[in-house]
C-alpha cells in the first residue's frame, strides 16, 4: 500500500516504470484456435525467423480473428529481428516506411500476390523521453531524418523506431484484443493485457489512458470506429472510457496529414463493413469532423444510389472479391457531376465537353490534390464519361464499348443508376444481355434496336424517274439518303450509314454486316456486378 501511495504521489514524471502487463502463456486447450485457419505463408515467415534464431509470432488483428474463429484476411508477424535482419532472410522482402519501419515479405505475383507484414518489437517510449520537434512530418523532415523516436508539440508520435522487448511492444499497441501473440508452431498464445478475457466479454478496450493514446496517434480514433464497426455484428462494443474519449479527441486529427486521413477513410469503407461504419460514426457523434469527403459520404449514405453502392461493396468483400475505391467514390459524387452536367447542357454546351468540365469542378471541390489527379481520379473519370455512351446502342458503339478495360465498372455503375430509378431498367437489361452474348446475337440485338428506332420515322420520299438524272448532279437530301443506302454508306460515317440502311426502301435482300471481334469478346464480359473496375 505504501508503494502504491508513493507511486501516485510521484506520478508519471517521478520515474515510475510503466505497467507492461503480466505475461500469460495460454495453451491450445484453452484458446481453441484452429491451426487450419493460419495462412501457410505466415507459417513460413515464422518458421524462417525462428530457424534463424529469432523470436517470431503472428500478431495483431490476425490473432484476434483466429481467437474468434474467423479466417483472417491479412497476417502480420512480430519478431525481435531488426528490419535489416528480416530482409536478409527472404528473397522478396522490402523495408518500407519512415515513421514506422516494417518489412513486407512478398509471395506470388500479380493479383495473386500476398504480403506478410513483419514488424520488429518496439520499445515503450514515454513522450518525456522522446525528442520533440516544433513542426510536423513535412516541415521538420530534415530534423526528423536522424531521429528514432520523436513527437511534435501536441505529443503525436512522428517516429517510432526504437527496438525493445516483447512486453514493451505489447504495451505500445492500441487495443487489448490486438496485443496478443500467437506461435503457430507451439500453438501458444501470449497475452499481456487481458486481451483474451476482453475477447470473451466482447469488449474493445484501449491499453493505458485512452486520451493519452489518442494524442500519441490521433488515427487511433478512426481505428476505434473501424474495429467497432467490424466487430459490431459479433456483439463487440467500445469500453466506456475508450468510447468516451473519442469525440473530445477529434480535434487532434487536424494535425494528421490529409493523405493519411484519405487512406484511413478508404479503409473504413473497404473492409466489408461500410454500412456499419456509417452507423458507428453517427452513434459516436462523428458524422462530421474526420475528413470532408467522409462527412459527405455519411450525409448521403441514406440516398438509394449511394446506399446501394455501400451495400454492394460490403457484399463483394464478404465474397472475397476485389473492390476499388474509385467505384464507390464515383457513386458518392455522381449527383454533383450529374447536376453540373445538366446545368451546362441547359446553357447549350456540347454534351461531352460539358461532362468533362463538370467532372473537373467536382474534383477541385471534393477531392483536391490528395488523390484526385492520380489513378483513382482517372478511373472515376472513365466511369462517369462512359455513362452517356450507354445511351447509344447502334453502329459500332456497343461493340467498342464492351471491349473497354473499365467496361465492367461502368456497367455496374449504370446498373445501380437503373436500380435507383435514374434511368430505364430496360437499358441496363439490354447491356447485360449484349455483354454476355455471342457476336451473332450481338448483331441481332443491335439490328433490333435500329428497327425500333426507325419505326417512328417519317415516310421515305421516293425519287421519281424524271428526277434521277438531276439527283446525280446535286447533294443528296435526307430522304434520298434513306432511299439509297449504298450511296449513304459512301457519304456518311459507318454508324450513320448503318442506321440509314434500316430505313432503305429497296427490294434487294439486306446483307448482314460482319465484324471481326477480338478473342474473348463474347460471353462473360460482365461478371457478377463487379464494383472493382478491374478489366
Amino acid at each position: 500500500m505504501i508503494k502504491t501511495f508513493i507511486d501516485r504521489l510521484l506520478g508519471a514524471g517521478g520515474g515510475r516504470k510503466p505497467r507492461f502487463g503480466k505475461r500469460q502463456e495460454i495453451g491450445p486447450q484453452e484458446h481453441n484456435i484452429d491451426p487450419s485457419l493460419v495462412d501457410e505463408r505466415a507459417l513460413n515467415v515464422v518458421h524462417t525467423l525462428k530457424e534463424a534464431g529469432y523470436e517470431a509470432y503472428i500478431v495483431g488483428g490476425a490473432v484476434r480473428d483466429l481467437l474468434l474463429g474467423l479466417r483472417p484476411k491479412d497476417f502480420d508477424v512480430a519478431t525481435n529481428a531488426t528490419p535489416e535482419q528480416v530482409k536478409s532472410l527472404f528473397r522478396r522482402a522490402f523495408i518500407i516506411g519512415r515513421r514506422f519501419r516494417i518489412v513486407h515479405v512478398v509471395y506470388g505475383r500479380g493479383r495473386e500476390h500476398e504480403v506478410i507484414e513483419v514488424s520488429t518489437f518496439r520499445a515503450y517510449m514515454d513522450n518525456a523521453a522522446a525528442e520533440a520537434v516544433a513542426g510536423n512530418e513535412k516541415t521538420s523532415k530534415s530534423e526528423l531524418a536522424g531521429m528514432k523516436h520523436a513527437v511534435d508539440a501536441s505529443g503525436r508520435v512522428l517516429r517510432d523506431n526504437v527496438w525493445g522487448p516483447q512486453e514493451e511492444d505489447a504495451t505500445r499497441r492500441d487495443f487489448t484484443i490486438n496485443a496478443m501473440y500467437y506461435d503457430p508452431e507451439t500453438r501458444t498464445l501470449v497475452d499481456y493485457h487481458g486481451g483474451m478475457k476482453d475477447a470473451g466479454r466482447k469488449l474493445l478496450r484501449m491499453i493505458g489512458d485512452p486520451a493519452t493514446r489518442y494524442r500519441e496517434d490521433p488515427v487511433r480514433i478512426i481505428r476505434a470506429v473501424r474495429f467497432a464497426a467490424k466487430l459490431s455484428a459479433l456483439g463487440f462494443k467500445l469500453e466506456t472510457k475508450t468510447g468516451a474519449a473519442v469525440k473530445p479527441s477529434l480535434g487532434l486529427l487536424a494535425d494528421v496529414p490529409q493523405s493519411r486521413l484519405f487512406d484511413e477513410m478508404l479503409k473504413l469503407l473497404q473492409t466489408g463493413h461500410s454500412v456499419a461504419t456509417i452507423e458507428q460514426l453517427k452513434s459516436l457523434g462523428l458524422s462530421t469532423g474526420i475528413y470532408p469527403l467522409l462527412d459527405l459520404i455519411v450525409e448521403r449514405a441514406d440516398q438509394p444510389f449511394v446506399r446501394a453502392a455501400l451495400q454492394d461493396t460490403d457484399r463483394r468483400v464478404a465474397e472475397d472479391k476485389p473492390v476499388a475505391p474509385s467505384f464507390l467514390l464515383a457513386c458518392v459524387l455522381w449527383s454533383d457531376v450529374r447536376d453540373g452536367w445538366a446545368a451546362r447542357l441547359a446553357q447549350k454546351q456540347h454534351p461531352f465537353p460539358a461532362l468533362q468540365d463538370a467532372i473537373d469542378d467536382v474534383f477541385n471541390a471534393r477531392i483536391g490534390d490528395v488523390s484526385g489527379r492520380g489513378k483513382l481520379g482517372a478511373d472515376m473519370r472513365e466511369i462517369w464519361m462512359m455513362q452517356p455512351r450507354f445511351e447509344k446502342r447502334t453502329g459500332n458503339t456497343p461493340f467498342s464499348l464492351v471491349e473497354q478495360p473499365r467496361f465492367r465498372a461502368g456497367f455496374d455503375f449504370m446498373r445501380l443508376r437503373a436500380d435507383a430509378g435514374e434511368i430505364d431498367v430496360v437499358l441496363a437489361d439490354w447491356w447485360q444481355e449484349f455483354s454476355q452474348a455471342s457476336d451473332q446475337v450481338r448483331e441481332d440485338l443491335v439490328a433490333q434496336v435500329r428497327e425500333e428506332q426507325h419505326k417512328g420515322q417519317r415516310r421515305v420520299r421516293v425519287v421519281r424517274p424524271q428526277d434521277k438524272a438531276g439527283a446525280a448532279e446535286r447533294p443528296a437530301t435526307a430522304g434520298e439518303v434513306l432511299a439509297e443506302p449504298g450511296r449513304a454508306r459512301s457519304q456518311q460515317p459507318a454508324d450513320e450509314g448503318a442506321d440509314a440502311e434500316e430505313g432503305a426502301a429497296t427490294d434487294a435482300p439486306r446483307k448482314r454486316r460482319r465484324r471481326r471481334r477480338k478473342p474473348g469478346g463474347g460471353a462473360g464480359a460482365v461478371g457478377d456486378g463487379a464494383a472493382t473496375g478491374e478489366g
